[in-house]
């Protein structure tokens, strides 16, 4: 130790120091380029907070905005098939027209749209046939609070529409009776009824369906907590004003004007950060904390939307104070390399019986895990010597016991399996039986009962659950008992179309667009259609049954060589990879009211068509199912 340690340590001593000091240089530098950056970075990120709540009520907005549209088109759509079931009960029963215009006119005007909002009718003149205070009016001349003749428009429009069609516009307009001593935006939905002459319109006003002054200030204040909350070093932090110095967003002085601030040495920065917009500015400040004036950097830009300047300040001494922290940990690091190196030096006398004991160790570490039962570990075979010759053979030796351990597992599987076919088979028939009853019952409970009987949902109920029984059994009889498939030749495109056109009735599919790229050049392929056909509708409706609020399904084939390969594509929620392998075991199910049979008959069907099945998915952006098929099959 005496001659090894001095010729170890020395060595470390000189180069520790030259790379101590050149490293503490390099990290100031670099220490102060990084806190600039920093600097600009939350500047930026600043910037991109303010755009996000920008866009995002922009986008709101005009996202509210069609659904505003959608409901008063609904609602005009709603008004014309009165009006025309009133003309067509005219037709059927002798009633004359006028007595029918008078029974609509009665029922459109007591639908009320939003607050202030109505239903109103007018001839193709402009006479109004339909309104609730001015009926029997001409306002064909009638004009908006921008001099625009709306009304006019409207008349012309209305007529040339296509059938069917219901236009919209939206006006300013100032309805004194209201009260409003300002223009307010109103939306109108309006469709051309023939038979009358009539022009059925739908209004209301925009800022009472979607503007929320309540809903934007709360998440301005978000906004502004997520501003102030950013820490910028020890002392420094985020804020914003506007072009004239006012602070709209600080810590403690929001509201105050600050444009004729100077610092500790007469520099009026914030007169220039006001004028320039964008760039970088150092002053003095004294805080009344500090005994005398700091050094602060500021980045400041520019958010032209709302004509802000948004400036991140931190104190220079701050920006050195990590470099200093490393000149200490420099020090300290070169005190624990050289006790680190001393004891390994001692630690290297010992390594030679080490090396050789520890593979030892290790195979009785592992035959003692084998005993346990776990068959998964394994002997390291580091060497040809006798000893990795020995961890050779107890390696093989135990991947035969695991195994045979497998093959004792799916015969005790299959026999399960078995146990359930029989079980299924006595179950079907002792329950199907007393729920055909109870189905039957309830059938006939419905038909004697009014739909407003509070008695009537139970029935409901009673009729869904044991429907949800019923398949319950039938899955569980299907999947212990699925029959041979008996192949034929078919055309997998057209299979898979009608299917698809045939579920896309179902309810959780009402708001999903399905698309197909099937492949023009596929032959066709020797399937069990209707074993096929059920496969689809499981990977269909598991995949519309994902996307609850809509979203977009792809069906596709290709062929790969004398493969077909079918691709059934969602946008939904996405499976979590720890259960991707779990949803194809029996009875495994994410469903509230799922029998987890469906994914399992599915994989059984495949796997007897000589196929394969496999899933990729990633939470919140979709699933992705591929089966591949054999194009021909060799007769036996």
């Amino acid at each position: 130790m005496v001659v090894v340690l001095p010729l170890v340590l020395l060595p470390i001593f000189l180069v520790g120091s030259i790379v101590g000091f050149i490293g503490y240089q390099q990290a100031q530098r670099g220490i102060t380029q990084t806190s600039m950056d920093d600097l600009d970075h939350l500047a930026q990120f600043s910037l991109d907070l303010l755009d996000a709540h920008y866009q995002q009520f922009h986008l709101y907005k005009e996202d509210k905005k069609e659904s505003v549209r959608e409901e008063l088109q609904t609602l005009t759509d709603l008004a014309y098939s009165l009006v025309e079931a009133e003309q067509r009960q005219a037709n059927d029963r002798g009633i004359s027209q006028a007595a029918a215009q008078s029974a609509a006119r009665d029922i459109l005007k007591r639908v009320q749209v939003g607050e202030s909002g109505y239903i109103y009718a007018m001839t193709g003149k402009g006479d109004l046939v339909v309104h609730i205070a001015r009926e029997g009016e001409n306002i064909a001349d009638e004009q908006d609070e921008e001099g625009n003749f709306f009304i006019r428009q409207m008349l012309k429009a209305a007529p040339a529409a296509e059938p069917g069609e219901i236009l919209t516009t939206i006006y300013p307009w100032r309805n004194k009776q209201l009260g409003d001593t300002e223009p307010r935006r109103k939306m109108v939905t309006y469709r051309y009824f023939k038979p009358w002459n009539w022009i059925i319109a739908t209004g209301g006003y925009l800022e009472e369906t979607y503007e929320d002054p309540q809903f934007e200030q709360r998440a301005f204040e978000k906004l502004k907590q997520k501003i102030k909350s950013k820490k910028v070093g020890a002392t420094g932090y985020i804020y914003c004003m506007d072009s004239s110095g006012t602070l709209v967003i600080h810590p403690d002085a929001e509201g105050e004007n600050i444009r004729d601030v100077i610092d500790s040495y007469g520099k009026p920065f914030v007169k220039i950060m006001t004028d320039k917009k964008d760039g970088w500015i150092t002053y003095d400040w004294k805080n009344s904390t500090d005994p005398k004036p700091r050094r602060k950097i500021a980045r400041y830009v520019h958010f032209e939307p709302w004509d802000w300047i948004v400036a991140v300040g931190s104190y220079e001494d701050e920006f050195y104070a990590e470099a200093n922290l490393i000149k200490g940990r420099i020090l300290q690091s070169m005190g624990t390399i050289s006790l680190f190196a001393a004891l390994i030096s001692a630690f290297m006398v010992f390594l030679a019986a080490k090396v050789l004991s520890d593979p030892i160790q290790h195979m009785t570490s592992v035959v003692k895990s084998i005993k346990s039962g776990n068959f998964r570990r394994r002997m390291v075979v580091n060497s040809q010597d006798e000893l990795g010759e020995l961890a050779t053979t107890f390696n093989r030796m135990t991947q035969m016991l695991r195994r045979n351990k497998k093959l004792e597992s799916d015969l005790a599987q299959q026999e399960k399996m078995a146990s359930l076919g029989i079980l299924s088979s006595g179950v079907a028939h002792e329950i199907n039986n007393p729920l055909g009853v109870i189905l039957g019952f309830a059938g006939y409970l419905e038909k004697k009962l009014d739909p407003e009987d509070p008695n009537y949902h139970y029935i409901n109920e009673i009729k869904r659950e044991s429907k949800r029984c019923k398949k319950i059994v039938q899955d569980l009889l299907n999947y212990a008992r699925t029959p041979q498939p008996e192949f034929h030749e078919t055309d997998l495109n057209e299979l898979l179309e009608q299917i698809a056109d045939f579920a896309a009735n179902h309810t959780d599919l009402r708001q999903v667009e399905i698309e197909y790229d099937f492949d023009p050049e596929l032959p066709p392929v020797a399937i069990d259609a209707d074993q096929i056909r059920q496969v689809a509708i499981n990977l269909i409706l598991n995949a519309g049954a994902a996307m609850p609020e809509g979203g977009e399904l792809l069906i596709s084939t290709k062929r790969d060589e004398d493969r077909a390969i079918i691709s059934v594509a969602d946008t939904g929620c996405g499976i979590p990879a720890e259960e991707q392998e779990k949803i194809f075991e029996p009875f495994f199910t994410t469903k509230a009211r799922g029998t987890g049979l469906g994914l399992a008959i599915t994989r059984q069907i495949i796997e007897q068509h000589r196929g394969l099945l496999s899933i990729a998915s990633k939470p919140q952006e979709g699933t992705t199912i591929t089966i591949e098929l054999p194009i021909t099959r060799e007769v036996i």
